[in-house]
């Protein structure tokens, strides 16, 4: 028998104040898997996860999480499943160093085992490693990215749920970051829900995709061939 996905959602309906966003939406996501979904400012990403984790209770659907169901359950205690989400503009505290932002991390989850982690976030952030009393305000954009990425896998996560994580980073450091995200799931075996605007780099480290619009998913796949959609490449490549 196939083994069931470590997220799973079906049928999910959510939205604000009784409106509708998202319509019916199914996705999956596998241990050790790096999913993508894609899609423009306004198309429900952001709703999605926000249901995923817990911070808005879905108006019907299912979500399992590692065989549970989550939908509507208080974000701590799917934190503390290892549900863990990096949200869009990095949500640092700027006041607080780099070490207590790290630590915050923990607070949660995987707490006994904090100076283990903050040892790994060290290496595989060596420029965090070197602003450790620093205060988290003063540092670049990329590596307040990179902090709120470390701050996540403090909490040793079962599936890591990136927002946006190359917004308004340059050119440069967007590379840096796509390339990042492969090595984690490569290294780590970490699943990752990759939630991008960036369609063209999220498809060449994705195994697989989702297209999110109007909160409907459109279209779905191997990211392989999605690369090759012409719709794809008409709506979000201009080509």
């Amino acid at each position: 028998m196939a083994e069931a996905p470590l997220l799973e959602v079906s049928g999910l309906v959510a939205g604000y104040g009784g409106v509708e966003v998202l319509r019916g939406v199914e996705l999956s996501i596998d241990e050790g898997e790096i999913v993508a979904v894609l899609g423009s400012n306004g198309a429900g990403k952001s709703t999605l996860n926000n249901n995923i984790s817990g911070l808005y209770r879905p108006f019907a659907g299912s979500i399992r999480f590692a065989g549970k169901q989550i939908g509507g359950r208080a974000p701590s205690g799917i934190v503390a499943d290892g549900l863990i989400q990096v949200p869009e503009g990095r949500r640092i505290f700027p006041n607080l160093t780099v070490r207590e932002n790290l630590e915050l991390g923990s607070y949660r989850r995987a707490r006994p085992r904090r100076a283990q982690n903050l040892e790994r976030v060290e290496t595989i952030f060596p420029r965090l490693a070197e602003r450790f009393r620093q205060k988290a305000g003063t540092l670049s954009g990329g590596e307040q990215q990179m902090l709120a990425i470390g701050r996540g896998l403090m909490a040793e996560p079962r599936l890591l749920i990136l927002d946006e994580p190359s917004l308004g980073l340059s050119p440069l450091l967007v590379e840096e970051m796509f390339t990042l995200i492969a090595r984690l799931n490569a290294q780590e075996g970490l699943a990752i829900l990759l939630v991008e605007q960036n369609v063209l780099q999220s498809l060449e480290i994705a195994g697989r995709a989702y297209v999110l619009e109007n909160g409907a998913i459109t279209l779905s796949g191997p990211a392989a061939e999605l690369i090759d959609n012409a719709e794809l490449r008409r709506s979000y490549l201009g080509i």
